[in-house]
Order: C-alpha cells, then sequence, then structure tokens
C-alpha cells in the first residue's frame, strides 16, 4: 500500500517537475508519467503501451467532439462581437445593480462558451469604460470580472475542465452537470463580487446617462442583439431540458453532442458576415486539439493508475464518509497551486480518484457530479504567478504583481474555500434523506 502511495505522489511530482520547471507540454508529461508508473508497478512494456493506447482513445472518443463543438462556439462568440454583445445586454437589464455584480455576472455568462483567458482580454476594454464613467475603482472591477470568470470555466460544460473529468469519471448525464455546476458558479461569482464591493473598493451604480452612452456605441458599431448573441448558450441547454418530455426515439436531440452542434450551427449564423469558416475552423482546432490530446492522455494515466488497489487502502472508510468530496478538492487545489493549469489539475485529479469513487459511495450520476464540482473548486484554489490567467488579469487590468497577489489571488482562495464548503454542506444534508 504505501510503495504503491509513494509512486503515485512521484507521479505528481513529476507532472508538477514537468509543466512547471521543464515547461514541457502537458501530453508529453503525462505519456511519461503514465510510462513510469507502469514500470513501477511491475507492469511489462507491451502491456503499459496497451493500457496507455486504450485509456487515452477511450477518453478521446467520448469527449473529443464536445471539446471541439465547445472550442467552436466560443471561438465564434469571441470573433463575432457576440461577447461584447452580450455584456451590453446585461447592462441594459440589470443596470441597477453595483457595477461588481454586474460584472461578475457578464463574467458568469460569457465564460460558459469562451475561455476565460480570453474572454478577459475581449472584456478588460469594457471594464476599463465602465470605470471610467462610472468612477468606479478598475481593481474592483478587474477582480469581479476575473472572478466572475473563473467560476464558470472550471465548473460549467462545456468548457474543457468539467468535460474532461466527465469524460474520466464516465458521467453520462452532462446536463446535472451542468445545471449543477451552473448553480454552484452562480455562487462562487456572488462570492467574488461580494469580497470585491466590500473588500477592496465600493463600486458604484452605472447612471442612466452612462449607460445610454455604451448603448448608443454598441448600437452605433452594428453590435448583435443579445437574445440572437446569447443564443449559442441558451438554445443548446434547452436542448438538453428536453429530455424528459421527448418521445425515446427522438431523445437523440437532447444529447450535450446534439445539443452543442445546433449551438455550433447558431454560432456559425452569427458570425459568418464577421470572419471566415475557414479561419474559425483553424481557430477552433488549435485552441481543441492540444486539450484533446491532454485530456486523453490523463485517461491514459487514469487506466494505469487503476491497475492499483485503491480500494482496499479505505476498507476501514465509510462509504458516506465526507473524504469523497475532501480529497479531490486537496489533490486539486495541491496540482492547481503547484503547477498553475487548471485544466491539468483537473484531469490529472480526475485520473487519481476513478478508483475510489466506489469507496466513497461516489459511482453514481450524483456522486460524480460531486466529485468533478470538487475536483473543479479545488482547481481555482489558487491562481498565483505560475498561473497564465494571473498575468492575464494583472497586466489587462493594469494590476501590479503586488495588487494582484492581494486581491485576485486572495479571492480565488476565498471563492474555492467557500465553493468546498458548500459541497461539504450540500453533500451531508443530500444524506438526510
Amino acid at each position: 500500500m504505501y510503495i504503491e502511495i509513494f509512486f503515485i505522489i512521484i507521479t505528481v511530482v513529476w507532472i508538477i517537475f514537468g509543466t512547471s520547471f521543464l515547461k514541457w507540454h502537458p501530453f508529453l508529461v503525462l505519456f511519461i508519467g503514465s510510462l513510469l508508473l507502469g514500470v513501477a508497478l511491475n507492469i511489462k512494456l507491451a502491456d503499459i503501451l496497451s493500457e496507455i493506447f486504450l485509456g487515452f482513445t477511450s477518453t478521446t472518443k467520448n469527449i473529443g467532439l464536445l471539446i471541439f463543438f465547445g472550442t467552436l462556439i466560443g471561438a465564434s462568440l469571441e470573433k463575432s462581437g457576440a461577447t461584447t454583445a452580450i455584456a451590453i445586454g446585461i447592462l441594459k437589464r440589470f443596470s441597477k445593480l453595483p457595477l461588481t455584480y454586474l460584472i461578475s455576472l457578464i463574467g458568469f455568462i460569457v465564460s460558459i462558451p469562451v475561455f476565460c483567458d480570453a474572454a478577459f482580454v475581449i472584456l478588460s476594454a469594457l471594464n476599463k469604460k465602465l470605470s471610467e464613467l462610472s468612477k468606479s475603482s478598475k481593481t474592483t472591477l478587474t477582480v469581479a470580472l476575473s472572478t466572475g470568470l473563473f467560476a464558470p470555466h472550471v465548473l460549467v460544460p462545456p468548457t474543457p475542465g468539467p468535460l474532461a473529468a466527465a469524460a474520466t469519471l464516465g458521467l453520462k448525464n452532462i446536463f446535472m452537470l451542468f445545471i449543477c455546476g451552473g448553480v454552484l458558479a452562480l455562487i462562487l461569482i456572488l462570492v467574488g463580487a461580494f469580497y470585491s464591493q466590500n473588500f477592496i473598493k465600493r463600486s458604484n451604480v452605472l447612471s442612466k446617462e452612462n449607460l445610454k452612452k455604451l448603448i448608443s456605441q454598441s448600437d452605433s458599431e452594428g453590435f448583435l442583439s443579445f437574445k440572437l448573441a446569447s443564443s449559442p448558450i441558451w438554445v443548446p441547454i434547452l436542448f438538453m431540458s428536453l429530455r424528459p418530455l421527448i418521445n425515446s426515439n427522438f431523445s437523440f436531440i437532447t444529447t450535450p453532442i446534439f445539443a452543442l452542434f445546433m449551438g455550433v450551427i447558431i454560432s456559425f449564423y452569427i458570425s459568418i458576415k464577421k470572419t471566415k469558416f475557414k479561419s474559425l475552423f483553424t481557430l477552433s482546432l488549435k485552441q481543441a486539439i492540444p486539450i484533446i490530446a491532454i485530456t486523453g492522455m490523463g485517461g491514459a494515466l487514469g487506466k494505469i493508475i487503476q491497475n492499483i488497489n485503491i480500494i482496499s487502502w479505505f476498507e476501514e472508510i465509510n462509504p458516506n464518509s465526507s473524504l469523497g468530496i475532501i480529497i479531490p478538492f486537496l489533490i486539486s487545489a495541491t496540482l492547481k497551486t503547484a503547477q498553475g493549469s487548471s485544466t491539468i489539475a483537473i484531469i490529472t485529479t480526475a485520473s487519481i480518484i476513478l478508483p475510489m469513487l466506489t469507496v466513497f459511495g461516489l459511482d453514481n450520476e450524483i456522486g460524480k457530479v460531486g466529485a468533478i464540482l470538487a475536483i473543479g473548486v479545488g482547481s481555482m484554489t489558487v491562481s498565483h504567478a505560475n498561473d497564465s490567467y494571473f498575468w492575464i488579469v494583472s497586466q489587462m487590468g493594469g494590476l501590479d504583481v503586488k495588487t494582484a497577489y492581494k486581491t485576485h489571488t486572495f479571492a480565488t482562495l476565498i471563492q474555492g474555500l467557500t465553493g468546498v464548503i458548500f459541497l461539504l454542506i450540500t453533500f451531508n444534508l443530500l444524506k438526510l434523506f
């Protein structure tokens, strides 16, 4: 038992060292880690390579199209100007809220299809404009935006992290993950907004005059309507939510792949005047292929880990133990803090905890969703100097490194801890019923 734990720890240390210090591609680091772990477990080389291949192909088969469709939708919204149109639409509808909550809400909606780093770059100009018009602290609004974008990025499909974890853990009900992840992400973006508003500097409400200036500017620049701009987000949600109402012969239209495909069709329609299909397709491939490859290699690592009888480690543990939430959180938080990438933290943690699901009573759909969300909030804890998102937030938001640590990094710590506490309370309450 102890020697196997040591081998897993060494593998995790190698992943941190290879990605953070050697700066090697995560795909190569995970491949070498899988090989080394297999050798340490005395598996024959031919069997190691066979299991790596099987783990890789089974994972990519389950998740590849979903990730690709998600990146296509995100790239389309980014290039078509729909991201800004969504932001303006939210400002119109919720203009009476303090700007911190408005900005966080914008981040929440936009980050579901668009990568949080790209979304921050796109929205940083609007953020600065709102700061000037309302005479609100730029630091406050920057942190509200960064935390608003971060939570959905690690918790809500179709972003790659949650989808990769779902594929690794064998979750079939992606819609349940979307709803539960969305609720938790909404809570956490409100936590980020509350922190920004009350512990950095209070923001103001945008005046009607300044709101009119923004709206007239958006109208003159020919932005899409909010309904059309946001349709690649809400149409797939609508399709997936129809499952209880649809005849089994047509249930395919409620599957995540079909739902996201419809989102792709709509996103192509709204972006066709702004960008060429070929460039959009190429951009999406460039974004999706590395993520799919890393996800697949995470599945390969998980296949090697399955050779360890992890269940025997926890024979005396009660299946209702809260460790089922805490352990994924701690592993993911350790990986995130050590090597910087939330996606790598999610993929690696999912591979490690897969054999533990039965032990902790998480081998059903609800349990798997809880495990994925625990991994997700762990991967938020914390964003600092080894995280590319930290530098995008600090540079594009105009924060010096010291201020970014005191505000953005601390806010992600609060979000992560709040998230795991919320999950612990929720799961303990569910046990009463």
